[in-house]
């Protein structure tokens, strides 16, 4: 695998799209959240649940860490992390990346949140954000030095949907929110100001 790509800035929702899921993507505000096993950066089996069962969580799907814009989004909950904490939060990033590519990145963003591998895309399907990657679009990301099998150790070509979703410690969807446009992500001011609206969780 190549060297992690540099991050490239996104742009973010405007007010009115924010807390909006994409056509036929998440789970809506309001249903629980489906349990699924990911494996942490040791390959140890983690059950969400055992998670939001401790305080509530920011499930985070990006793409891999192969993506710049994904890359930004990490760095920029890992900045915000301390905001996300005070206000009793954990992020929680979900990819298809194998754990040696998660641990690649943990290390190079220095993540001080829990990073998780679904490479069987269990978890990524269950909340209906996963997208196969075709025959075209692969081969053109191999031209640019980006093999999804080897980042996932499999050979499905799924990944997931850039998507968040606010879960609270009883396992349901307090807030969701997905973008069509890769390259539009709400910012921390934005997730942030969500929170506190919501209130305690």
């Amino acid at each position: 695998m190549p060297p992690n790509p540099p991050m490239k800035a996104y742009s973010a929702p405007p007010a009115e799209r924010l807390g909006v899921l994409a056509p036929n993507t998440g789970m809506p505000v309001g249903s629980k959240a489906p349990d699924g096993h990911a494996r942490d950066l040791d390959g140890k089996d983690v059950a969400l649940s055992s998670l939001y069962a401790r305080g509530p969580i920011l499930l985070i799907f990006y793409r891999g860490g192969w993506c710049p814009y994904c890359n930004f989004e990490i760095h920029a909950f890992t900045t915000g992390y301390p905001e996300y904490r005070k206000r009793g939060v954990t992020p929680v990033a979900v990819s298809v990346d194998k754990p040696e590519a998660e641990a690649r990145m943990q290390a190079t963003y220095s993540i001080p949140f829990p990073v998780l591998s679904d490479s069987d895309v269990t978890i990524i399907s269950s909340f209906h954000v996963a997208r196969i990657v075709g025959t075209d679009e692969s081969t053109k990301m191999k031209g640019f030095g980006v093999d999804l099998e080897s980042y996932s150790g499999r050979t499905h070509h799924e990944i997931a949907i850039p998507a968040l979703f606010l879960i609270d410690r009883a396992g349901t969807v307090r807030w969701a929110h997905s973008d069509p446009d890769i390259r539009v992500r709400p910012s921390t001011e934005q997730i942030l100001a969500v929170i506190d609206a919501i209130g305690p969780t």
